[in-house]
């Protein structure tokens, strides 16, 4: 199958953030009072940004989150931009060993910021350019919807049906897809645990990929 475009998520499939992220939220909500394990946050808390993601996390502890917890929080986000986070293991290789006219953009629940920021970290910006694209800042409605995923490939200008999208996430999986694009499951971050491969393939997800090696190898890129 011909790769026209690639269309990846960003974090825990270029950004080591989803461990880390899942790691402090089960630390801050379990000393505030919602006992919470950090596979309980991956679990149930991965690939949500916003309003969803308070949303979820209110609805699991049946309690409205308390202003200390979006302080602590945000001191948190501060601290990863200023610092940086790793890559995904072979993600910036990967990345980089793309053909130049290759057609590629980021499509993530989180702000054009952070990814921008982090894509800095990373040494990646100038592979993207413009197309950073956030759910909470481009579309109506974010993952799991397909709106970020078609606007995505509206930008890029190639036809959904041309685009492989790289997905880490069950919520970024069932909107990848919806939108009709090729979808590969990723499950090369520290935070995919046993038997995540077993949740990607039960929506739906036939290609599953445990490293960018394996990434490479399903699209024939040599």
């Amino acid at each position: 199958m011909i790769v026209n475009a690639i269309i990846f998520d960003f974090d825990g499939v270029l950004l080591e953030s989803e461990y880390e992220s899942n790691r402090h939220l089960a630390e801050l909500l379990t000393e505030l009072g919602h006992p919470t394990g950090v596979e309980d946050a991956l679990t149930h808390y991965s690939g949500l940004s916003g309003r969803d993601f308070i949303a979820a996390i209110e609805a699991r502890i049946g309690a409205r989150l308390t202003p200390e917890f979006h302080e602590r929080r945000g001191v948190e986000d501060a601290r990863a931009l200023r610092d940086g986070l790793a890559a995904v293991a072979g993600a910036v290789e990967f990345v980089r060993s793309l053909p130049p006219d290759l057609p590629r953009a980021v499509a993530s629940s989180s702000s054009v910021q952070w990814i921008g920021t982090h894509l800095d970290h990373l040494g990646l910006r100038d592979s993207f350019g413009d197309h950073l694209y956030s759910g909470a800042e481009h579309v109506r409605r974010g993952k799991p919807a397909p709106d970020l995923y078609l606007h995505a490939a509206r930008q890029l200008g190639v036809p959904i049906a041309g685009c492989t999208i790289i997905e880490d996430s069950p919520v970024g999986a069932r909107g990848a897809l919806a939108s009709g694009g090729r979808v590969v499951g990723l499950i090369a971050g520290s935070h995919c645990l046993t038997g995540h491969d077993e949740r990607l393939q039960a929506i739906g997800i036939e290609e599953i990929a445990d490293s960018f090696a394996d990434v490479r190898r399903l699209l024939g890129l040599g």
